[in-house]
C-alpha cells in the first residue's frame, strides 16, 4: 500500500505531557473566556467546552516536525550510578555546573548556538557539567542529604583543585547546601533562579502543597513521583501560558531558527525524570508546604543550611520575567548571603539560560564575574 502524497508527516514526539490534561485545562480556559459579561449583567450560561483548534493545530504542528537533537556529548570524566561528569574542556577556571533533578541536564547545552557551556569554554573557563541521570534503585531511596552529602560531594572530589558551583533552579539550592559543608573544596557560587522562599509570592502556596503531599504520600512511598505527575503539578499552575505558545507556533516557517528552536527547547521540556519519592516528599511538604529554608529549618544531614554562614564570593541571577521561580522567591536568598553580587537578567526561568537574548543577559555577564574572582 502507498501512502497518500498529501498525508501528514508521522508524529515524532509525545508532548505536551500530560497531554489529555493540558487539553482538559484549555478547554476549560476557552469556555470561562468565551462566558465574560461586557457589562455589569448577569453572568450568561457557560457555552459547552471544545477543543480549542489554533492549540490542537499546534500540539499536531510540534509533534510533527522533522527536528532531532544531534549534539553529541562530550567526554565523562566521572559515573556514579546514574549520574555522571561531563566535561566541555575549555582552560581557566573550573565549574560545576548543577541543574535540577526533575529536568534534563541538556537545557544548558541545547544547540551548538544555543549553549552556555560551550560558550564558556571556547571563553576562557573550564565548565563540567552534572548530569544527574534517571534515578535507578539506588537513587529512588535517596533524600536531599544522599543528593548533597553524598552523590555532590563525590563529584566534587572527582575534580582537581577547588572549583566553582554554578546551580541552576533547584540545583542552586543543593549548590548552596555543598558549597556551605565543602568550604576548602569550594572557591566560588553562582546561583541562576533558585528558590528560596516559597510562599513570597503566594501565601496559598503553603497549604496547597501541604494538601498534595498527603495525596501524592502512597505513590511517594512507592518509589518515585512520575514524569507525568511532575509535569501535571506544573501544569496545573501555568496551563494557559502552554496553550499560547502552541496557538502560534502553526504560522511560523517549519525551516526557520525560531521553530526549530521551539521543537528543541519543548522536546526538553517535556523529556523530564522522575524525582525519587524522598526528595518529592521534601520538596512539595518541606520546601513547598513548610517553606523550610526560608524559615531556617531545612538541613542537610541535620545541618541548619545558613546562606548567612557562606564566606565565597557569590553571584545570584534573578530573572525578571520568572514564573517558575519568582522574583519575589529568589531575592531572600541574596540579600542573606554576605557581599552577594545580583544580576538581574530580562528573561524568564528557561528563557534566562537559553533564549535569543541568553548570550548578553547571563552568559556574558556571568562570564565576566568570573574572570574578576
Amino acid at each position: 500500500m502507498t501512502s497518500r502524497p498529501d498525508a501528514p508527516a508521522p508524529m515524532r514526539r509525545r508532548g505536551p505531557r500530560p497531554l489529555g490534561l493540558h487539553l482538559g485545562l484549555a478547554m476549560t480556559s476557552s469556555a470561562s473566556s468565551a462566558a465574560l459579561p461586557s457589562s455589569n449583567a448577569a453572568l450568561p450560561p457557560l457555552p459547552p467546552p471544545n477543543l480549542d483548534p489554533a492549540f490542537v493545530r499546534g500540539i499536531a504542528a510540534y509533534r510533527r516536525h522533522p527536528y532531532q537533537r544531534d549534539l553529541a556529548d562530550p567526554p565523562v570524566l566521572w559515573s556514579e550510578g546514574g549520574s555522571r561528569l561531563l566535561d566541555y574542556g575549555g582552560t581557566g577556571p573550573l565549574l560545576l555546573v548543577v541543574p535540577s533533578l526533575i529536568n534534563r541536564a541538556y537545557v544548558l547545552d541545547l544547540a551548538a548556538e544555543r549553549s552556555m557551556l560551550r560558550f564558556w569554554a571556547a571563553n576562557g573557563v573550564h565548565p563540567v557539567l552534572l548530569d544527574w541521570g534517571w534515578p535507578g534503585p539506588l537513587e529512588r531511596q535517596f533524600t536531599l542529604t544522599d543528593y548533597v552529602a553524598i552523590r555532590l560531594a563525590n563529584a566534587i572530589a572527582a575534580l582537581p583543585g577547588p572549583v566553582t558551583l554554578v546551580g541552576y533552579c533547584m540545583g542552586g539550592l543543593l549548590t548552596l547546601a555543598a558549597a556551605l559543608r565543602a568550604p576548602t573544596r569550594v572557591n566560588g557560587l553562582v546561583l541562576l533562579a533558585t528558590p528560596w522562599d516559597f510562599h513570597a509570592a503566594d501565601p496559598q502556596a503553603g497549604p496547597r502543597a501541604s494538601a498534595a503531599a498527603i495525596q501524592l504520600g502512597p505513590m511517594l512511598a512507592a518509589g518515585a513521583l512520575p514524569v507525568d505527575a511532575v509535569h501535571g503539578m506544573f501544569a496545573m499552575q501555568g496551563a494557559e501560558g502552554v496553550a499560547a505558545r502552541y496557538r502560534t507556533f502553526p504560522d511560523l516557517d517549519p525551516a526557520s531558527e525560531r521553530a526549530r528552536m521551539f521543537v528543541a527547547l519543548e522536546d526538553w521540556l517535556w523529556d523530564g525524570m522522575p524525582l525519587a519519592g524522598p526528595v518529592a516528599a521534601e520538596c512539595i511538604g518541606g520546601w513547598y508546604g513548610e517553606n523550610t529554608p526560608a524559615t531556617g529549618q531545612w538541613r542537610i544531614d541535620g545541618t541548619i543550611v545558613d546562606p548567612a554562614a557562606l564566606r565565597m564570593p557569590t553571584l545570584v541571577a534573578i530573572p525578571s520575567r520568572d514564573r517558575i521561580v519568582p522574583p519575589e522567591s529568589a531575592a531572600p536568598l541574596a540579600g542573606l548571603i554576605p557581599g552577594a553580587t545580583i544580576l538581574r537578567p530580562a528573561g524568564g526561568h528557561v528563557g534566562m539560560v537559553v533564549g535569543a537574548r541568553a548570550h548578553s543577559e547571563l552568559w556574558q555577564p556571568v562570564l565576566g564575574w568570573l574572570h574578576a574572582q
